[in-house]
């Protein structure tokens, strides 16, 4: 490319759909023809790879599942005629549930109408919906959006403060695939000593998002939860939204869902093409196995211009990190595998972080969202014949050429507009190129090996700190030092962590462990008081 034109470049790399209503602009990406022309065999086991996993083949060795999150959207793809029936027959159920909670059929514990929901989860069980309601809920529509993703109670109780006058007319959806999520398990039980206070019956506001038979599912079974909706043992938390998932909250608050299905269901038809140039994913996974192999560029920012996307850059820091995050390959060698997410929305928080892209270290490249449609009815000029949409499309392309002309990359992606059809588009380009990349790096993009071992380490140090208070209120009014705990209790490799529980629970007045000062900080005492 190094004697064509900008011009010529931008045409010769510049996708555009128009069923899609969608354009992706990789000219900025430096990539020459003679890379796309080696990329070719890789990119074509990518496309035989993924067809497999479309089939039903066992795409996640290390749990033995088959990974389906794209036949949510295309139920007929499905690899047995009972998994299709099962996928229509939820579509319907969670049509139908929606219908009749927005029409007043379904009514509260004290005979009210739902006028909103709080979702309790995790990760992707919250992520996407998150994204959902910010981009597509219309203000009046249906229910109220409200979401708990977190086990800081102080956030809890901030969130919960904000619904107490109006708990009678709120829906609880508690989602969770395992049934056994820490963070969304101490939340449900938050909430449920909220509503008891409050003299409602719990079950007849709750909701359950979760894996057929999981302790979640037994336990709304068993207490008479409203209603129940599954999320199948092949659809991963990252790659949830077209479950019910993102559907249940999305039906609740009026969005089209069908036509959410029907946008990501059209792009995974395009993207199952196995000509580069009309395949956007496989441009973007080329795109970025050019910056972080070829370049070694792996961070990637992600900066929408429009504020109903505010929440993308954090779905996408989730199904790009968590499935591309890997230590090692699929042939057990260590590759540290992985592309950083980062990101907000433009014009407003590129101001935070543009300087550093321009004149910073040069190991990013930049992903650019434009919307192209102003939403209002009417125009409005600030300026002579200039809207406010005019200076964020301005803002966005001043961006692109500054970090052009300082050689920096950038991928421009383009929306005619945002609706719940070019919403799951984008989301189905989105994950589409991930499960490519994966293939091109040749790692696991559907298992998330890490995080379990974060879990494990999270519970052995409650297991810990249980323990440490048995000890001290077993021998109240004693003190101890970290160091004489850990001793005592057998556990000296652990002295840090007992230290910082020591400290921790010194501060909690409420737990009644003091702790009377040592020589420095570490040397403190530390004892139970009733």
């Amino acid at each position: 490319m190094k004697n064509l034109t900008d011009w010529q470049i931008y045409k010769a790399n510049l996708y555009y759909n128009q069923d899609l209503q969608l354009m992706l602009d990789i000219s900025q990406m430096q990539i020459e023809d003679s890379f796309f022309a080696e990329m070719e065999p890789n990119m074509k086991r990518a496309l035989e790879d993924m067809e497999k996993l479309e089939q039903g083949a066992i795409a996640n060795p290390d749990e033995n599942r088959m990974v389906g999150h794209y036949w949510l959207r295309a139920p007929i793809l499905a690899p047995s005629k009972k998994l299709a029936y099962e996928i229509v027959e939820t579509i319907k159920s969670v049509e139908r549930f929606a219908s009749q909670i927005k029409q007043g059929l379904i009514l509260s514990s004290t005979r009210e109408r739902f006028t909103s929901f709080i979702l309790v989860g995790m990760g992707g069980s919250v992520l996407g919906p998150q994204l959902l309601s910010d981009a597509l809920g219309v203000q009046g529509e249906g229910l109220q959006p409200h979401f708990l993703d977190n086990t800081d109670p102080d956030g809890i109780d901030r969130k919960l403060g904000e619904l107490s006058v109006s708990l009678e007319e709120t829906l609880v959806i508690v989602t969770s695939k395992s049934g056994g999520t820490r963070e969304t398990n101490n939340a449900l039980r938050e909430i449920k000593r909220i509503f008891i206070r409050q003299g409602l019956d719990f079950p007849q506001h709750a909701v359950a998002i979760t894996g057929k038979d999981s302790k979640l599912d037994e336990q709304a079974r068993k207490d008479k939860w409203l209603i129940r909706f599954p999320i199948l043992e092949w659809v991963g938390g990252r790659t949830s939204i077209t479950s019910p998932v993102g559907l249940v909250p999305g039906a609740l608050q009026g969005i089209n869902i069908v036509e959410f299905l029907a946008g990501a269901r059209k792009c995974d038809e395009y993207t199952r093409n196995p000509i580069i140039f009309t395949n956007p994913a496989a441009l973007l996974a080329i795109s970025w196995y050019h910056a972080g192999i070829s370049q070694q560029r792996r961070n990637m920012v992600i900066i929408p211009y429009k504020d109903r996307l505010q929440y993308l850059s954090r779905y996408l820091q989730q199904l790009v990190m968590e499935s591309l995050g890997k230590e090692k390959d699929l042939d057990h060698n260590i590759v540290h595998q992985g592309i950083n997410v980062f990101g907000n929305k433009g014009s407003s928080d590129q101001h935070s972080y543009v300087q550093q892209l321009l004149d910073g270290i040069n190991d990013c490249f930049v992903t650019f969202v434009e919307v192209l449609n102003d939403e209002r009815q009417e125009l409005f000029f600030v300026e002579n014949n200039v809207t406010c949409n005019d200076y964020l499309r301005a803002f966005l392309q001043g961006t692109r050429a500054a970090l052009s002309q300082k050689g920096r990359p950038s991928i421009t992606l383009t929306l005619e507009k945002i609706n719940a059809h070019s919403l799951g588009a984008l989301i189905a380009l989105f994950e589409r190129a991930v499960g490519f990349y994966a293939a091109l790096v040749n790692i696991n993009a559907y298992h998330q090996p890490g995080v379990e071992l974060g879990k494990k380490g999270a519970d052995k140090l409650i297991e810990l700190q249980v323990s440490i208070t048995d000890y001290l209120q077993q021998r109240a009014g004693q003190a101890f030092t970290a160091q004489e705990l850990a001793e005592n209790l057998k556990l000296q490799e652990e002295v840090e962590n007992i230290f910082k529980i020591l400290y921790y629970l010194s501060v909690d007045n409420k737990r009644n462990i003091k702790r009377s000062a040592g020589e420095t900080l570490v040397d403190s005492r530390f004892f139970f008081t009733h």
